[in-house]
């Protein structure tokens, strides 16, 4: 929901954090969009561009595929996941934001690793437009504070 009562994080620190991002380049207009504010929301939080690797994947569906081949490297402390998929004329929306979504869920929690899930579902491309700044730099807010979460509870 946009412009939602969000909380209070505690105070989001990255120095020193790895984050891979994997985007989609189906509507890539949004997708970009979406990587350039998650990008620079990591940096603003202290995140080093050095521990920053951003990846493109054909579409949504391909993204937790992409995700897993980063959690196996061990060699991230949190993921973000970018995409948009805007519903259509037929079942295939609903097909590809239910998978994606399970897929980026499972690659989480089978490799015990944080993943920010910032892949759009919505109407149309101007709810996409709407949502793709703040939808960006949440996911690079939760990904920090999930990161440096288990890190506490490990």
């Amino acid at each position: 929901m946009q412009d939602a009562d969000k909380g209070q994080a505690l105070e989001l620190n990255g120095q020193d954090l790895r984050i891979g991002i994997v985007q989609a380049r189906f509507n890539a207009g949004i997708t970009d969009a979406l990587a350039r504010s998650c990008i620079a929301e990591l940096k603003a939080l202290g995140v080093s561009e050095r521990h920053i690797r951003h990846v493109s994947v054909p579409g949504a569906l391909e993204v937790p595929l992409a995700l897993a081949a980063l959690a196996e490297s061990d060699d991230y402390d949190a993921l973000v996941a970018l995409g948009c998929v805007i519903r259509g004329e037929t079942y295939h929306f609903e097909l590809v934001a239910n998978e994606s979504g399970a897929g980026v869920t499972r690659v989480s929690l089978d490799l015990q690793l944080p993943i920010a899930n910032a892949i759009l579902t919505v109407e149309n491309e101007a709810q996409a437009r709407a949502r793709a700044d703040e939808k960006g730099r949440d996911a690079a807010r939760v990904a920090v504070e999930m990161a440096n979460l288990l890190e506490d509870l490990s």
